[in-house]
């Protein structure tokens, strides 16, 4: 009868980073940073900046952050961290001037399988987005910029 090996590496549930920075974010140096000899399953995801937005053209983007900004996504990433079966997580929000095609917003989690990976890489997501002080300046084609008081 084969043996019951789940309890050999408990999920680790480790915050490798969660950041807020202004230099480019790499999502293969995240992915590579929860790699983990347990994880069967590495996930990750980069929020780019689009050319588009709700019908308009958009050229480029600016995001500024709260002065809190660092500790709020510190405090969200080990929040969601906790909750979940994962070995461990990288999240990083870049914030200043992009250009389209730019990765904004960068997650890595790592776990036995792949299901808990996904799950937590969405819900990082989602709650980085719906937690962290920033706004986005976007430049638009038609000329002018709108604010979005959004992630």
């Amino acid at each position: 009868m084969p043996q019951d090996t789940s309890r050999l590496h408990p999920p680790a549930r480790r915050v490798v980073v969660a950041d807020v920075t202004t230099a480019p974010v790499d999502v293969a140096a995240l992915a590579a940073a929860v790699g983990d000899a347990a994880a069967g399953a590495v996930v990750t995801f980069a929020g780019v900046v689009r050319d588009h937005d709700h019908g308009q053209g958009v050229t480029g983007l600016e995001y500024v952050a709260h002065p809190d900004a660092g500790a709020v996504i510190a405090r969200v990433v080990a929040d969601v961290t906790a909750r979940s079966a994962v070995d461990a997580v990288a999240v990083v929000h870049r914030v200043g001037a992009l250009a389209v095609g730019e990765c904004a917003l960068g997650v890595a989690v790592s776990a036995a399988h792949r299901r808990e990976a996904f799950e937590t890489a969405a819900l990082l997501v989602d709650e980085v987005k719906e937690h962290l002080p920033v706004w986005k300046r976007q430049d638009l084609t038609a000329g002018g910029h709108e604010w979005v008081n959004s992630a």
